[in-house]
């Protein structure tokens, strides 16, 4: 059996700790400001630092742009360890989100011929920012207790639509340039104070689409944390994550209402830069595991736990 690394792209979102201690590889996505070149990841430098001067360049009104990964910076990075005679496991956000998964596939291609002997699992992880982390993580501690790359790539494949997603944004300006409202319904929402909360959802290829609308950030983190109690599973043993634009006091409103639901294991990290140019600053999301999005949860829906709740002006 072939030893295997790791590798994700940036926008898996996975904390500098997490990518240090279980010796992950990270290929980030670039992305402009203004027309600069950035990168959305750099091992180095702290990923805060790069967050929040991306957040605060576009709360002063830069022009944000992201690109996809192409095929040869993937071939790139995952060179040197076939070459050191090792199988990979490749993460990418859902390909609905980013072309970079058909572009990961084209590499996988392209290196099983040249190094027939070692293998390339390709993972469209069915989400984005640490609902993909989630997923790594538990990856790479089968990888530490001696799972192989076969066996760890499987259980990826089987276990994704457990993972959890569920997003409110701040401005619904930034999902109207993204196109997922119209400018009609933005500035409805927006005079109305509609705070729609989005989730990853069932399809395959996984969606983000709406999950309900809310009036008022509050009720919205309301809801999230209502999705939490009707589908985790196991909250006291597993690893929740919070994600944020640089909107710490909501991060830590979601954090202890984690811990006075017995969590005990939160990640709080920025929200990753790829996805979150598109959701904008102020947005904040939590991932855990729990019930399988294409079945059980959609059952709980039709119970009528969770209705959405149109609103007028809003789509």
């Amino acid at each position: 059996m072939n030893k295997f690394d790791i590798f994700a792209d940036s926008g898996n979102n996975i904390p500098d700790e997490l990518v240090e201690k279980y010796e992950l590889g990270v290929i980030p996505y670039l992305c402009t400001v203004n027309g600069e070149e950035r990168a959305c990841y750099e091992k180095g430098t702290p990923f805060a630092e790069l967050a929040q001067k991306f957040y605060g360049d576009i709360r002063t009104g830069a022009e944000v742009k992201t690109s996809l990964i192409g095929e040869a910076r993937f071939e790139e990075y995952l060179t040197p360890s076939l070459q050191a005679g090792k199988d990979v496991i490749l993460f990418t956000i859902t390909q609905t989100l980013s072309g970079t998964y058909a572009q990961a596939v084209a590499a996988k291609e392209e290196l099983e011929k040249k190094f027939p002997k070692n293998k390339v699992y390709v993972i469209d992880t069915a989400n984005a920012s640490m609902g993909s982390c989630l997923l790594v993580l538990k990856v790479a501690e089968m990888r530490a207790l001696g799972a192989g790359a076969e066996e760890c790539a499987s259980w990826a494949e089987e276990n994704k639509y457990k993972v959890q997603s569920y997003v409110t944004v701040d401005d619904l300006k930034y999902l109207r340039k993204g196109g997922r409202v119209s400018a009609v319904a933005a500035i409805a929402g927006t005079l109305l104070n509609i705070k729609p909360v989005l989730w990853a959802n069932d399809t395959t290829p996984a969606k983000l689409e709406v999950f309900c609308k809310e009036r008022g950030k509050k009720k919205a983190l309301m809801t999230i944390l209502k999705a939490f109690d009707e589908t985790q599973e196991n909250a006291d043993t597993q690893t929740v994550a919070i994600a944020h634009a640089d909107c710490i006091e909501d991060a830590n409103y979601l954090k202890e209402a984690l811990e006075s639901r017995g969590v005990k294991n939160i990640i709080t990290e920025y929200y990753d830069l790829c996805t979150g140019g598109h959701v904008g600053p102020g947005t904040i999301a939590l991932f855990f595991f729990g019930k399988d999005r294409r079945g059980e949860v959609k059952e709980t829906q039709k119970k009528g736990l969770f209705k959405s709740r149109k609103t007028e002006g809003a789509n």
